[in-house]
């Protein structure tokens, strides 16, 4: 059910919230969880007015404080990786692009189950626009499906791909940088505590050195991670990325990672007041998001270099500190490519395309809904098919993009049916987190993260009010 007014989401808490000096108190937690909670994170999304969807917004993230979930930053857990005092697994970094509360839940109980952790949640800067998602309103489905599974402690929310891109830099370079600012603030206030910086797309191959090939990247890299410094709450350091190399370009090399890492902590240095820089490297391997697809739908096999990423992951730590390398575009990779990157030192690899084809291929997905997302695509998209594409490629390509016109739909879902795609990502999550080492490594990394209650102003409609109930 959607609450229609601010006044009739207050009229639904009795009994079960209420409001304090500090937050939210939850009165029956059951309660909250089986009676309110659905309802409350619908109309987070889809309440009428953006006085009502703040409303909801906020008793979520404030009930999630009062039951022990924070958003949190990564990167005491990744300084400690740097220094060698833990090691042995990867970490999953998940783009959540639809069915946001669902998909979320099955992280969380599969982790649960596993005792595994850490896992961050994501979205990247062109994500947000094609699923129809804000930082505020992805941040508070999270929460709000650790609410529901019973989850406590920590949710890294992570800004996947905050990317400058280079043809709009091209024509407004002023305009394109203040875009991620401006993204990058929101993120923060919503509780993005995990931003990967991506100004990789201005690499000038063309350029006669690898200083100079890397130097818009590293200086405007450095301009926003001072940014996110300067912004970041009282007792958060934010666990911010950079990246050396575009995910579907060339193989990135030890060279680049040194001129980069160079020229980043010069520009970080340059005012004389030192700052926390990266805490880890996005490179490029052989990859590219989503895969290749073949004329048939199928993907093709991936080469990624492996021994690239080692390489990379052990220059980080030993040279720089860093957790490590990161790996992109890295869902669809056949099954048994997983537990190498464990193995060789990875820190974290980036996921999405594969859970997205569960969703759409799975055979409790409403057929009729996936042909009406389809044409509508055929028509949406049709500017980004290429002359040879056939239709299952062109479809592959773009159905990524039919999340966000038909979200309501999507989460109008009987709930048999969302249970059934939330079992098999479950399933899916289990096989991942297992191969990725991070089963039963939760209580061993736990002790690296701590805990800070970021103090979150109330909407106007809560405020001036001792009780909701």
């Amino acid at each position: 059910m959607i609450h229609a007014s601010t006044e009739t989401l207050k009229n639904a808490l009795e009994g079960i919230l209420c409001t304090t000096a500090d937050g939210v108190e939850v009165l029956d937690a059951e309660r909250l969880r089986n009676e309110l909670l659905d309802d409350l994170i619908y109309t987070a999304i889809f309440g009428p007015d953006d006085e009502t969807r703040s409303a909801a917004r906020w008793l979520i993230r404030r009930s999630g404080a009062a039951l022990g979930v924070y958003a949190a930053s990564i990167q005491g857990l990744y300084e400690a990786m740097g220094r060698g005092e833990v090691s042995g697994f990867t970490v999953p970094a998940i783009n959540i692009r639809t069915l946001t509360y669902d998909t979320a839940s099955a992280i969380l109980r599969a982790a649960g189950n596993l005792q595994a952790g850490p896992v961050l949640f994501e979205i990247a800067r062109s994500e947000i626009d094609y699923t129809c998602q804000r930082p505020e309103e992805f941040a508070a489905a999270v929460i709000a499906a650790a609410i529901k599974v019973g989850y406590e402690g920590p949710l890294f929310l992570q800004g996947d791909h905050f990317q400058v891109n280079a043809g709009r830099y091209a024509k407004d370079p002023d305009r394109e940088v203040q875009a991620v600012k401006d993204l990058i603030w929101e993120a923060i206030e919503a509780g993005f505590y995990n931003i990967d910086v991506d100004t990789s797309t201005l690499v000038d191959l063309t350029q006669p050195t690898v200083r100079e090939q890397q130097r818009l990247n590293y200086t405007l890299a450095a301009e926003l991670a001072t940014m996110i410094r300067d912004l970041e709450p009282p007792g958060v350091t934010i666990s911010v990325g950079g990246e050396i190399g575009e995910v579907g370009g060339k193989n990135s090399t030890v060279e680049e990672l040194a001129a980069f890492m160079a020229g980043f902590r010069e520009a970080m240095e340059k005012d004389g007041e030192k700052r926390a820089g990266i805490s880890k490297i996005s490179i490029q391997t052989g990859t590219t998001h989503g895969g290749v697809p073949l004329p048939d739908g199928t993907v093709a096999q991936v080469k990624l270099d492996f021994a690239t990423l080692e390489e990379l992951s052990r220059e980080a730590r030993e040279r720089y500190g860093l957790a490590g390398a990161v790996q992109h575009g890295a869902s669809t990779l056949p099954d048994e490519a997983f537990d190498r990157f464990p193995a060789c030192g990875t820190a974290e690899v980036h996921l999405a395309t594969g859970f997205q084809n569960i969703i759409y291929d799975n055979p409790d997905f409403p057929p009729d809904l996936r042909e009406r997302i389809y044409d509508s695509l055929r028509i949406a998209c049709a500017a980004e098919r290429k002359e040879k594409d056939t239709d299952e490629q062109f479809l592959y390509k773009t159905r990524k993009k039919g999340f966000g016109p038909f979200k309501q739909e999507l989460w109008h879902l009987p709930l048999a049916t969302r249970r059934a795609l939330g079992a098999a990502l479950e399933k899916q999550f289990v096989f991942l987190f297992e191969k990725l080492q991070i089963a039963d490594a939760w209580k061993r990394v736990r002790r690296y993260v701590s805990p800070v209650d970021v103090p979150l102003r109330p909407p106007a409609a809560l405020r001036n009010e001792n009780k909701l109930s």
